[in-house]
């Protein structure tokens, strides 16, 4: 009996870390991705900044995710 309760805690602390990432994955989509690109509704748009917030929080996001499917497949 010990030793189930043992893997229930493990499964249930990786699922837990992994939806942790996953939540942190689709902040950091809307806060960098969508914010960077929300200046192209105004008249501040500096192309080289913007487009580099997008590609790091595309980056950002894809390896948040990424680490949080690792986590659930081990």
């Amino acid at each position: 009996m010990g030793q189930r309760d043992e893997k229930d805690k493990v499964k249930s602390r990786k699922e837990k870390l992994a939806n942790y990432f996953y939540d942190l994955s689709k902040l950091i989509f809307t806060a960098m991705v969508l914010g960077g690109m929300s200046p192209l509704l105004t008249d501040e748009f500096r192309p080289l900044y913007n487009t580099c917030m997008v590609i790091v929080g595309l980056i950002s996001t894809y390896l948040t995710a990424y680490l949080a499917n690792r986590i659930l497949k081990y």
